[in-house]
């Protein structure tokens, strides 16, 4: 496969400058991801250069970024809680495996499966996310206990939030030459140190300086105990990084008129996340907001990925001192403006033309996300319901058409799918009692979906033959003919006119 296409053209200029406003964005967040579940910041840090740089490199969709997530982060907790930070490593090469897994058996397609209701719920349920935890930056410890901000420090990061906000709104209109973004931190970045401006900064959070990230082989008894212990925090890991990563390239796919492959980024996802495991990296997938302002920046390649990542190692290595005194004031406005871009304002013009069980799963996967911060169990519980919600409009769509013909023969035209929502309805058609004594039931324009509606039929063949009448079922498939063991001797072949799909059995 091709890790780089050359025959695209890369702006050379919009990829490196925004690398280097993501990279601005995602030390914080990587920071607070790490400090949030315990570990040492670092770790939340090598998180970010390695996912970044693997999946930028061998990665299924270009200007997709990756780093020290939450989403998967959050998963890990209870395992740090309880058994320390070997464990999670050797947690994080396990889910990094389960995704490559994944993605050489080509099951990353199943994300194609998402409803665009559950995405419109998702995308604005993390929407608000990301504009919320921004107000975290709002906070400060006194005494060991957080508190809000007050007064003039306040009055401050409100004062130089906005000027970020006004720069990323007002810049483009001077010029799209320059990512808007980078040129908001910069300034705010100026303006800070160049009134002696006293405010919250990165070095508050934790301390970026360190060396390259070290080889490191987790310290765990290797057993079937400590197997059984942590592959249920891998699985679910796992699942989280795809779903999540998955949906994000959807979304970029979406934004940039193009197609990603999955099965490549689930195979990128998990060599990261393999490689996090034994160079001290807490693991991670995908991250949204990164992923939006880097498009926003204009980056359409993986140049801008890798830039990211190598900045991110050079800042770890050297440029501690410089980013530990960015202000947060600057990198919440962009997030803020991130949220406010990621928002489906189109939703909500559509609302009223989308059926009400679309805006009931749209509302209840963003709630979910946004209570829960549960992205993956959103978007699961979405898809169930629509599942279930197709599944009941197609049962209503089974119906028949009644005649009896000269001969005395009634007939049954089954129209819509036969399949386990229906299969009630399609009972209720037939009245074996007062039927005559030939009966003929035609799927000519009807679909036998299941293992449910063959169950159907059997009974069916079944009660008619008990009834001492003679049932006829013409244009089924080969394959429900075959699994019809009551039918022998009823069914007409019709060799130029029977259906050739297949149903759901359960061949061993």
């Amino acid at each position: 496969m091709k890790l780089f296409d050359f025959s695209q053209k890369i702006n050379y200029k919009n990829e490196i400058l925004a690398g280097l406003t993501v990279a601005m964005t995602m030390i914080p967040e990587s920071l607070s991801f790490a400090i949030l579940a315990g570990f040492p910041p670092l770790v939340g840090l090598y998180a970010a250069f390695i996912m970044g740089l693997v999946t930028a490199v061998l990665g299924g969709r270009p200007g997709l970024v990756s780093g020290g997530a939450g989403a998967t982060v959050i998963t890990l907790i209870a395992l740090m809680k309880s058994h320390g930070l070997e464990y999670i490593f050797a947690a994080v090469a396990l889910a990094g495996l389960i995704q490559i897994l994944v993605g050489v058996f080509k099951l990353g397609k199943f994300i194609r499966l998402v409803p665009q209701p559950v995405m419109y719920g998702f995308v604005n349920g993390l929407a608000v996310v990301i504009f919320m935890s921004q107000l975290e930056q709002f906070k400060t410890v006194v005494n060991g206990h957080t508190e809000w901000l007050s007064g003039t420090p306040l009055y401050i990061m409100l004062g130089l939030v906005a000027l970020t906000i006004g720069i990323v709104v007002g810049f483009p209109k001077i010029t799209k030459a320059v990512p808007a973004s980078l040129v908001a931190i910069i300034v705010v970045f100026a303006v800070v140190l160049g009134f002696g401006i006293e405010t919250k900064t990165v070095q508050d959070i934790a301390s970026v300086q360190g060396g390259f990230p070290p080889f490191h082989i987790p310290q765990i008894p290797f057993t079937f105990e400590t197997l059984a212990l942590i592959f249920p925090y891998s699985l679910i890991m796992a699942s989280v990084g795809l779903t999540e990563g998955l949906l994000t390239l959807n979304l970029v796919d979406e934004i940039t008129g193009t197609k990603g492959n999955s099965n490549r980024e689930s195979i990128a996802q998990g060599t990261a996340n393999i490689a996090n495991g034994f160079f001290y990296g807490m693991g991670g997938c995908p991250m949204i907001a990164q992923t939006l302002v880097n498009l926003n920046a204009g980056a359409r390649a993986r140049l801008a990925g890798i830039v990211a990542a190598l900045t991110i190692l050079i800042i770890i290595l050297f440029g501690a001192p410089v980013i530990g005194r960015l202000p947060m004031a600057a990198l919440t406005g962009v997030m803020m403006m991130v949220a406010i871009g990621t928002f489906e304002w189109a939703s909500f013009r559509i609302i009223t033309k989308m059926p009400k069980s679309d805006i009931f799963t749209g509302i209840l996967v963003a709630i979910i996300t946004i209570v829960l911060h549960n992205l993956a169990l959103a978007v699961l519980i979405g898809i169930i319901i629509s599942a279930l919600v197709f599944a009941w409009e197609s049962a209503k769509r089974i119906r028949a058409r009644k005649y009896v013909d000269d001969a005395g023969v009634k007939h049954y035209e089954i129209y819509g799918p036969l399949f386990f929502g229906s299969v009630s309805t399609f009972n209720e058609k037939f009245d074996i009692t007062t039927d005559p004594q030939q009966v003929v039931i035609d799927f000519k324009d009807s679909r036998v979906a299941d293992m449910s509606a063959i169950e159907a039929l059997n009974v069916l063949t079944r009660k008619y033959r008990e009834a001492g009448k003679t049932l006829t079922l013409k244009h089924l498939s080969e394959d429900s003919r075959r699994l019809l063991y009551n039918a022998e001797g009823v069914i007409e072949v019709n060799v130029s006119e029977d259906p050739v799909y297949s149903v759901a059995t359960n061949k061993t």
